[in-house]
Parts: structure tokens; sequence; C-alpha cells
């Protein structure tokens, strides 16, 4: 059994995973991340351990359960504190699923109190009053008003948790947090007071976070995006190291699998193009009818003999209309469905043909993946971009899992030069 680990993680997707565990990481935490629930005690000797789950869009009793699991077992490994980890732009529908996990981890835990905030600074996530922004515009005029399975159409964040839960939903602002530790327990205790179950925090910047930290020490319960975990580790008396992100050496060839229809993959998508590198798009209706084998079949045909030349790209990225035209002819979930499968079988096949350096794009593409791929654990190594690190696999692989909207223009073509 792990008798050190202090954080228990549950994450709602891969990508966030692997986001919160870099964060925990650069901030001096031994981390390993799980594919799923273990099925047996954790060996290792680390602080934290962070367990991806593919939840945020499955119907929320699923991600309920699913949650509830990956509780038992963190608190069998002895988790002192438990980490609610969704994403950064707060991804949910009305029906959830952030409101309804986060409620089923107070009553497990027996706790009436917890705090929620997806800020990520870095990531240009940042909360004023309440609001959600997004670089320097609402969440909701950000592009991911357009997401094809969780559109956020209000930036209110106080709002929209309230909507899925039935605790009472209150704030701790900008000028609370400015004040410190002190402050920021006062305000809780007073909203505690009010019957508040689920208080929103702002944070405009790493400072903040860093302020918030000390007043979280003893929560038995966190929800919020990465950007939180800057400020935990040194609760537990952990400082900054750069020799917990170290990887083995990189070798074998390289590919870039795509499932992501966000603004900013769709950028990189296009940059990468652009830069002469060979890309093949795939798209749902071209995998109806049963056609998805062959189609995956023609992908690999097509990338085998590219590969030793250096990097290709598959992906399945489009504009909002056009995914919404695809949405209409088969379904929202079975359009989905079809473009995991048959990425994460490219991905797979891609391996089998020498790719030891893959760069997945899509929060539900790089969790189709890892699944495909059979990888149970990652180790957790160098940032690329703002919660993006690259991580190793017990069977040599090394894989990034990037979240749609994060990373720079030119990520696709950088990851591998930040692996070398």
């Amino acid at each position: 059994m792990t008798k050190t680990l202090k954080l228990g993680c549950i994450a709602d997707d891969f990508t966030g995973a692997t986001d919160l565990a870099n964060n925990l990481v650069r901030s001096g935490m031994r981390v390993v991340q799980t594919i799923g629930v273990p099925t047996g005690p954790l060996a290792a000797e680390v602080d934290a351990v962070v367990v991806a789950l593919k939840s945020r869009t499955i119907p929320a009793a699923e991600a309920i359960a699913q949650s509830l699991d990956a509780l038992k077992w963190l608190q069998a490994q002895g988790a002192e504190q438990i980490y609610f980890k969704y994403c950064s732009t707060f991804d949910s529908t009305p029906e959830g699923n952030i409101g309804p996990v986060t409620e089923a981890l107070m009553d497990a835990l027996g706790t009436d109190f917890t705090i929620a905030t997806p800020a990520f600074p870095d990531n240009g996530r940042t909360v004023f009053k309440g609001y959600l922004f997004a670089g320097h515009v609402l969440l909701n005029e950000s592009g991911m008003q357009n997401h094809p399975l969780t559109p956020m159409t209000d930036a209110n964040l106080v709002r929209v948790m309230q909507a899925q839960t039935k605790r009472k939903v209150g704030l701790i602002d900008y000028k609370t947090v400015a004040q410190g530790e002190g402050a920021i327990r006062e305000r809780i205790a007073a909203l505690r007071a009010e019957g508040v179950g689920v208080a929103v925090v702002d944070a405009t910047s790493n400072d903040d976070l860093h302020l918030l930290g000390p007043a979280l020490k003893g929560m038995p319960l966190v929800t919020a995006g990465s950007g939180v975990a800057i400020g935990l580790p040194a609760n537990f008396g952990l400082k900054p190291s750069l020799q917990a992100s170290q990887l083995p050496a990189a070798s074998g060839l390289q590919a870039v699998v795509s499932g992501s229809c966000s603004v900013a993959t769709n950028a990189q998508v296009a940059h990468f193009k652009a830069t002469g590198r060979p890309a093949r798009a795939i798209g749902p209706a071209s995998l109806m009818h049963g056609q998805s084998d062959a189609v995956v079949q023609q992908v690999l045909a097509w990338a085998a003999p590219l590969l030793k030349d250096g990097p290709v790209l598959v992906y399945s990225t489009a504009e909002p209309d056009a995914v919404k035209a695809v949405q209409a002819q088969l379904g929202v979930a079975e359009a989905g469905a079809l473009v995991e499968h048959a990425l994460a079988a490219v991905a797979r096949g891609l391996v089998g043909l020498g790719v030891k350096q893959l760069v997945v794009a899509g929060g539900e593409t790089s969790g189709a993946c890892v699944q495909a791929l059979g990888i149970a654990q990652l180790q957790i190594g160098p940032q690329i971009d703002p919660g993006v690190p690259w991580c190793h696999a017990p069977s040599g692989v090394h894989i990034t899992l990037k979240s749609g909207n994060f990373g720079t223009e030119d990520f696709f073509t950088k990851a591998f030069a930040t692996l070398q």
C-alpha cells in the first residue's frame, strides 16, 4: 500500500488528468496517473495519484458511480485530501456532470462544503466576479458556445453550478482572495453559516491561486480545474523540483492523432498542414455503414511509407457547422463514437508501425486512444505547453494527451522538438 499518498485526484477525462498531473509535478509532487480505477494497490511511493476517468459526457449516474469507485480506491491508498478535476472551460450541460459528481463525493466524504473554480491563468482561464473568461472574452463568446457535446452558453459559474446541484452555491470574490488565507477562511465560515455548500472562487492570476492554496489545507474535497493544483503541494511541505519530470529517452517514429474540434486545435491542424507535413482527414460520414475498418486500413497504408521522414497527422477536426451537419444526420453520440473508434484504431495501428512518440488531441479522443493502446499507467514528464506534458507508458511509448483548447498554434511540431 502507498503510505505517503497526500493527494488523491479524480479527473473526468484523460487530457484533464495529465493537465492536473503536470501542475502537481511542476510544484514538486511525485505523481502517477492511472487509466481508470486500478484493480489492486499502487506499489509506487508517490505523493499524488491522478485517476483518469472518461466520465465528462457520459450519463450522470454512470459518472457518479465511476467517481465513487475512484474515491474508494484512493481512500484505500490513504489519500489525505481528494481533488475532483474538471476542465478549465467548466465543460458540462445543465444536467451535469460537474454538479452531480461533486455532490456525490461530498456525501461520500461526509463534508458539507467545497470550492469550485476552473481558473487556470497560464492558459487564459480566469474567474472574475464569478464569471469565467477564456482569454479576453467571456466563455460563451470564446467558441465554447459551439462545443459539439457541452456547449457553454453562460459564463456565470454560480448560475451554471446552481443548475446542477441541490446545494446552495455562493461566491468567494477577488477582493477576499486578495486578502489571503485568513480572509478566505472567514468567508468560507460565513458562507457555511448561510447554508452554502459550494463556493465558486475568483482567480485572475497564479498569485490568487497561491493565496487560495493555504486556505484549502485540510478541506476534505477540492473541486477545480488544474490551476488550483499549483497552490496545494506547499500545504504538504513540498517545493518545485525538476527531477520529478524526468522520462526515459525517446525513440521511434512520430505521429499526431487529432479528434478535437476546438478553435485551438483547428488552428494547430492548419499550422501543421501549412508546414508541408503529411496530413489526412477522417470524416464521420466516411465511417458510416460499416466502413470504419476499411477507412482505418486506408489511413494506415497511407501513413506507413511516410513515417520514416517525420511526423504525420491524422485528424477529424472540422469547423462547427460541418460537425453539426454530421450530427444532424447520425446523432451526436453516434457521430462522436464513430470518430473516436476510428482514431483509436488508427493510433493502435500507428504504434504497430513503429510510432513511439504520439501526440493525441482532444479529451474524448485521448481516452479512446489510451484505452485502445492498453495503457494502464503513465509517468508524467516535461511540459510542452501549460497543462500539456509528455508522458511515458510502461510499453515504451511516449504520449501526450492534449486538451482541445490547449497549446500554441505550432503545438504539433513543437511537441516533438521538446522531447528530443
